[in-house]
C-alpha cells in the first residue's frame, strides 16, 4: 500500500523542510521508545511521520544517521567548570548517567552502538560522533593542564577516552545507577596517574 505524505510538509529537495524534519525526528523518537531498537526501522518512522521513505533517506542516508541525530537532539548534559578537574569530571559523569537513565537517550545510544557492530555506515557515524565528543571532553583536561593540576605531557584525548570507556561500560551493562561516591573513586584513581607533582 502506498503511503501518502502530508501535503503540508512536502519535501523541498535536498534542503530539509523544517516541519518535515521535525515530524520525522519526533516519529523516530516515538518508534524507538515504543518498539525498541529491534522494532526501529525507516519504514516504521515513515509511517509514523506520514513521510516518504525517499525523503528520509535523502536527509539521513542510513538508520544510524537518523538514530544519531535523535540522540544528539535529546542530549542535554551540563559540563561543569568548577576550577577543579576532580569536580568537573565527577559532575560530568553524574550528569551524563542521570541523562542516560532518566530519558530515552540511553536506549538510543545503546541502539546506535549495537548497530555499529554489524553496519559499516553506523560504525563510521559513531566514530565521527565519538571523535567530536573526545575533543569536547578533552577541553576539560586542557583547562586542568592550564591550571597546573596535571602534568604538561598528558594527552587530553587519551584521558577523554578513559572517561568515555568508563561511561560506555556502565551504559552497555545498564549500571547507570552508580552512586556518586563510586564515580568519585574512579576519578580519583585516574587523577593519581596524571596529577602534577605536589598536587
Amino acid at each position: 500500500m502506498n503511503e501518502i505524505a502530508d501535503p503540508a510538509r512536502r519535501s523541498i529537495g535536498a534542503r530539509r523542510n523544517p516541519d518535515s524534519a521535525e515530524a520525522i525526528l519526533e516519529a523516530a523518537e516515538a518508534v524507538l521508545v515504543e518498539a525498541g531498537y529491534a522494532g526501529f526501522s525507516i519504514e516504521a518512522v515513515a509511517r509514523r511521520a506520514r513521510a516518504g521513505k525517499p525523503t528520509i533517506y535523502r536527509w539521513w542516508p542510513s538508520k544510524a544517521a537518523l538514530l544519531l541525530e535523535v540522540y544528539q537532539r535529546q542530549k542535554r548534559v551540563d559540563v561543569p567548570d568548577t576550577g577543579s578537574l576532580e569536580e568537573d569530571l565527577v559532575g560530568f559523569l553524574v550528569n551524563l548517567f542521570a541523562h542516560w537513565r532518566e530519558t530515552s537517550s540511553g536506549n538510543v545510544f545503546r541502539s546506535l552502538i549495537a548497530e555499529a557492530q554489524s553496519d559499516e555506515t553506523a560504525a563510521a557515524a559513531l566514530a565521527g560522533y565519538a571523535g567530536g565528543r573526545r575533543t569536547h571532553t578533552g577541553l576539560i583536561i586542557e583547562r586542568a593542564k592550564a591550571r597546573g593540576e596535571i602534568t604538561s605531557d598528558i594527552e587530553p584525548g587519551v584521558v577523554a577516552d578513559l572517561v568515555a570507556s568508563y561511561a560506555w561500560r556502565h551504559l552497555l551493562t545498564n549500571r547507570l545507577d552508580e552512586p556518586e561516591a563510586a564515580i568519585r573513586k574512579m576519578v580519583r584513581y585516574l587523577l593519581q596517574g596524571i596529577a602534577a607533582p605536589g598536587r
